[in-house]
């Protein structure tokens, strides 16, 4: 099997987020990565109602505050974070409650 050097296996690449629950149910996304990161989009998946506000596009050390109204969100919600890093690579984050 003839291999070429672009075939090499890229470091991964951690997701440049944590999210802050201890004010439920309004949360906040913060970019703790490194870079910027543009074109923010969540998505609610379950029943319920996601609310957010805020920058589209996050410098390190940036937040996103965001508000849920769901029943009980350990069991049925699922908020889908995606993203795309300066390099234009487009990512998704799925986060359980």
């Amino acid at each position: 099997m003839d291999r070429h050097l672009d075939d090499r296996p890229t470091a991964a690449y951690a997701v440049p987020f944590r999210i802050d629950r201890s004010r439920a149910p309004r949360y906040e996304l913060t970019n703790v990565g490194s870079e910027p990161v543009r074109a923010i989009t969540l998505t609610l998946l379950g029943s319920g109602l996601m609310l957010s506000d805020g920058p589209r596009r996050l410098l390190s050390g940036q937040s996103l505050t965001f508000a849920m109204r769901v029943d009980n969100p350990a069991r049925n919600t699922i908020v889908v974070v995606r993203w795309f890093r300066p390099s234009g690579e487009q990512y998704l984050w799925r986060v359980s409650f």
